[in-house]
């Protein structure tokens, strides 16, 4: 992954389920999972056992991609447990893709 690649005009669910499989890939490789397969069903929890320290680490990578648009800690902050528990690639992807396009627009 390249974080100075610039960000895609008209982002897209397909363009930033690439970005972001590449960041978790990259987070998942330090426990040696290289070959796991994330789509947009994939749980955070129960898929990818991601710890609160992972979710730290994607903050960061996230913020290195998109800048200060998307904040995985405000995102993370307006849910629940169950929901943070439950918490899907896909709607991590729909969350960036909104913000990207709201943050163009505005």
């Amino acid at each position: 992954m390249n974080p100075t690649q610039p960000v895609p005009a008209r982002p897209t669910a397909d363009t930033v389920l690439a970005d972001l499989t590449g960041m978790l890939l990259t987070v998942l490789a330090e426990y040696g999972d290289d070959d796991v397969v994330i789509t947009m069903s994939t749980t955070f929890n129960r898929d990818l056992e991601l710890e609160s320290i992972d979710l730290v680490t994607l903050a960061g990578l996230l913020e290195e991609r998109y800048g200060q648009r998307i904040n995985l800690a405000e995102f993370l902050a307006g849910m629940d447990f169950d929901e943070i528990i439950d918490l899907t690639v896909g709607r991590l992807v729909e969350h960036v893709v909104w913000s990207l396009k709201t943050t163009q627009a505005g």
